[in-house]
């Protein structure tokens, strides 16, 4: 049997106190076995550190994949809320990896209600006994089916076209309804919480805090500049985390996986993780995406005025992301770079850069 978790994290002992420790092969197998699912003992971990992700062999079945939720990061409704997002694209044939409901004893089942007012959503308990949500012994998880795929070749002929087709698809089901209970993207979120995080810890070299904090500031100051200039624009459910390793790409074309970050935002946040390379090389990428994706939907052209923007506030939010998850044994493991000088400078530079490009006329597309 391959084991599923390192050996840090199988430590149980007082040095590693960390909730995922408790995530033992023998526990994984319990938890499947609690919602009917006969694990053979065939475990392997896939990349994840945000929760914990493992491929798993069935008895007498498919193969199957297996996610278990960081404690606390989102509630029972949030998590709802992302299996129901899912569900309602793969009833509108978008290809996405939505989870199987299950018969689950270990919480009760909740039913996505609609009330009358089509933009809200609640949840409410009902008799039905199958779940997307599982519940097993302090986890939430969710079990997927297995989807092959490779990551998306974006500089082959036609992909990012077909790409924002299938993105003009989601976004077309996303905005039939917003989250009630999952945030909406703001700069608070992902800028101004991030500074104050990272300011009050210890990860930043003392001698390049005063630098960090000053081109920080002046960044959140730009990105807020530019919100206002481009006014209000439309939020609705978004994946929110569209880059392309969360994109499985077939011969049929791509297939999204892990709604983790779904949440209310604007279109762009799901469109902008595409682009890559030169100012000119992103124009271009950027006109093949919308060829795909105006097909399908109506895209504001304002929008396009956050994309560096929305850029600099997740690279404020990655370093803090970091430093919060810092107790989890796979961090300092994979990121063992983090907290050292070269780090926060280059932080200071990109962000420096940022600034910069913030000032700059943004990209554009023919009416």
């Amino acid at each position: 049997m391959a084991l599923a978790v390192s050996e840090s994290e199988q430590d149980s002992s007082p040095h590693s106190p960390h909730p995922f420790s408790q995530l033992t092969p023998d526990f994984l197998l319990d938890a499947l076995q609690s919602v009917g699912i006969r694990g053979d003992g065939r475990l392997l971990a896939l990349n994840s550190y945000e929760n914990r992700v493992w491929q798993v062999g069935v008895e007498d079945g498919e193969t199957l994949i297996a996610k278990f939720y960081r404690p606390e990061r989102w509630t029972e409704a949030q998590l709802l809320e992302e299996h129901a997002f899912a569900q309602a694209l793969v009833e509108d044939d978008v290809p996405v990896v939505a989870p199987l409901a299950l018969r689950s004893a270990g919480m009760n089942a909740l039913t996505q209600i609609h009330s009358e007012d089509s933009s809200v959503s609640t949840f409410e308990f009902s008799s039905e006994s199958l779940s997307t949500l599982h519940w097993y012994q302090d986890f939430h998880f969710a079990v997927f089916p297995r989807k092959g795929g490779r990551a998306p070749e974006l500089d082959r002929t036609g992909v990012l076209e077909r790409m924002g087709y299938f993105l003009g698809r989601l976004h077309t089901t996303g905005a039939q309804l917003c989250f009630t209970h999952r945030p909406t993207l703001s700069i608070e979120e992902f800028g101004r919480e991030p500074l104050r995080f990272l300011l009050a810890g210890e990860c930043i070299p003392f001698e390049l805090k005063p630098s960090w904090q000053a081109i920080a500031e002046q960044a959140i100051q730009a990105v807020e500049e530019c919100f206002a200039r481009v006014g209000p624009v439309s939020g609705f459910r978004i994946h929110g985390d569209c880059h392309p390793g969360n994109v499985l790409w077939t011969e049929a074309g791509p297939h999204f996986v892990d709604l983790d970050d779904a949440r209310n935002g604007p279109a762009i946040q799901d469109i902008w993780m595409l682009l890559s390379g030169s100012r000119e090389e992103q124009q271009i990428q950027l006109e093949e995406i919308m060829r795909g994706y105006r097909a399908f939907r109506r895209f504001d052209t304002r929008e396009l005025s956050l994309i560096e923007p929305l850029r600099t506030l997740r690279l404020l939010h990655y370093s803090a992301w970091i430093a919060r998850r810092w107790d989890d044994p796979a961090f300092p493991m994979n990121f063992p770079w983090f907290g050292t000088t070269r780090y926060w400078q280059d932080r200071i530079l990109e962000l420096r850069e940022q600034v910069a490009a913030m000032q700059e006329p943004a990209l554009h597309l023919q009416d």
